[in-house]
């Protein structure tokens, strides 16, 4: 027996040594995907629409788990949902980061903001509940089954992992979609602002002002076999809606029909910082207009797979990287008014709630609760994960700071702030960083973001 007890544990040792050399070089990764549609009488887009009465098109989660040797699981989701906010999506995050063995710094939670969809905030539910406004803003039940949902689809995804060999990379442009809302008079305050359906004759003659007219496409292989495709495009994704009826709108449409054309088991498509963008420039509300949006989006995806470049994944850097950044609270903000607000059972529902909402985010961000802002890199891609309605800026300014590299953005993370513009936006009204209070950070929000989001994009070349 002795011999054979030798060769035995020979045998363990050399795998032993061999294994890692094996599994240095394998990047792999799951995918999953989660029904998340509320039931009939739920609460859609933070209480503007008070109680849904249907289904026009299913709401799904879609996600991946990365996986690389010597390094925690990578999570990041897309949802069709409105917003997931403040303590929303710190028990979003830590559930998927408990489902996966992983820290919560890794995990990354999106919203792609359509309108005929829930929300999801803890704390600003706390609050109106304690004023006698309870289960008024979201589906509170719902959203807590959904978590638990795709949790577990996320941690059974990661028993079908799949080997990545190549990583692909292209951009595409997208025609007659995204416009800039903000119309600029000669003194260089906002005239108008161009809503995302929009029937005013002059302000869809405007110019489509600064936008990103480009949707990025990454995609993962198993050699030959497309593995999954995510898309990065920057505007809000209505056509028509306040419907009543839950729906993933344009935008879902549209990555159902890239899906397809792909032959991809799964795409995900992430809202880029699309805050200020929107499609009012070619959308009148009409429900015509819904299929048409979709086709020109979809038809920018394509032009973005097809323009695939594909880098071997075996010897590829992967590297996450975070900060955490505190953003200022509005000048605006006054708890006292925003409570007496909240308090006065006088007043219609919808203020009251926004007064919660406001709250909400006003004492997480001054009890020092910090934001994460994350970036996956990939070889030479650069993928960024931000909170908020970012404006378009910030996602041009990434670009600008790493020209030769593919960069992307995910926005619409934490949804707290609201709004988040550019420091000049705070000076020119409108809708967005004006007096509707849409925004609930000030204007010395920029260099947090700018300075963050430079860090991050550095590379060790930069460095030297």
């Amino acid at each position: 027996m002795k011999p054979f007890r030798k060769c035995r544990w020979l045998v363990l040792f050399t795998v032993m040594i061999v294994q890692p050399d094996c599994v240095r070089a394998a990047l792999q990764i799951a995918t999953f995907k989660v029904d998340i549609t509320p039931p009939p009488g739920s609460p859609l887009c933070d209480a503007l629409v008070p109680s849904s009465t249907g289904v026009n098109d299913p709401l799904s989660a879609r996600g991946i788990v990365l996986v690389s040797p010597h390094e925690r699981p990578i999570v990041l989701v897309a949802l069709d949902w409105v917003g997931v906010g403040n303590e929303g999506h710190e028990v979003f995050r830590q559930s998927l980061a408990e489902a996966c063995h992983t820290p919560i710094d890794r995990v990354c939670v999106h919203a792609l903001h359509q309108h005929d969809a829930p929300g999801c905030d803890y704390l600003a539910e706390r609050i109106a509940t304690e004023a006698g406004l309870p289960n008024q803003l979201f589906p509170v039940k719902f959203s807590r089954e959904a978590i638990a949902r795709i949790s577990r689809a996320a941690a059974e995804a990661m028993g079908h992992l799949q080997l990545v060999t190549h990583i692909g990379y292209g951009k595409g442009i997208v025609k007659k979609v995204a416009s800039n809302r903000r119309i600029l008079g000669a003194d260089g305050k906002v005239e108008g602002v161009r809503f995302t359906a929009t029937k005013d004759p002059k302000l869809q003659a405007a110019p489509e002002g600064t936008i990103d007219p480009y949707v990025r496409a990454i995609s993962f292989w198993n050699d030959k076999n497309l593995l999954t495709v995510l898309t990065y495009y920057a505007t809000h994704p209505q056509s028509y809606y306040h419907t009543r009826l839950c729906s993933a709108d344009f935008v879902g449409m549209a990555r159902d029909q890239a899906e397809a054309a792909e032959h991809a088991s799964l795409h995900i498509h992430f809202n880029g910082a699309g805050g200020n963008i929107g499609s009012g420039k070619y959308n009148d509300g009409s429900h015509e207009r819904r299929p048409i949006l979709a086709s020109r989006l979809a038809e920018g995806m394509k032009r973005a797979f097809d323009a695939t470049e594909k880098l071997d994944a075996s010897n590829l850097e992967l590297d996450w990287a975070t900060r955490e950044v505190s953003l200022p609270v509005a000048e605006w903000f006054d708890e006292t008014s925003e409570l007496a607000l909240l308090n006065d059972k006088s007043a219609k529902t919808l203020p009251r709630l926004r007064a919660a909402r406001h709250i909400a985010w006003a004492r997480r961000a001054k009890s020092g609760a910090k934001i994460t802002l994350a970036r996956l890199r990939l070889g030479s891609i650069d993928i960024l994960h931000m909170p908020g309605e970012l404006f378009v800026e910030y996602q041009l300014a990434a670009q600008a700071f790493q020209p030769k590299r593919f960069v992307c953005m995910a926005a619409y993370g934490d949804y707290g702030p609201g709004y988040i513009g550019t420091a000049i936006a705070y000076s020119q009204g409108g809708y967005e960083t004006g007096d509707s209070h849409a925004s609930r950070v000030s204007s010395r929000v920029e260099p947090v973001l700018l300075n963050a989001i430079q860090e991050l994009l550095t590379t060790p070349e930069d460095s030297r």
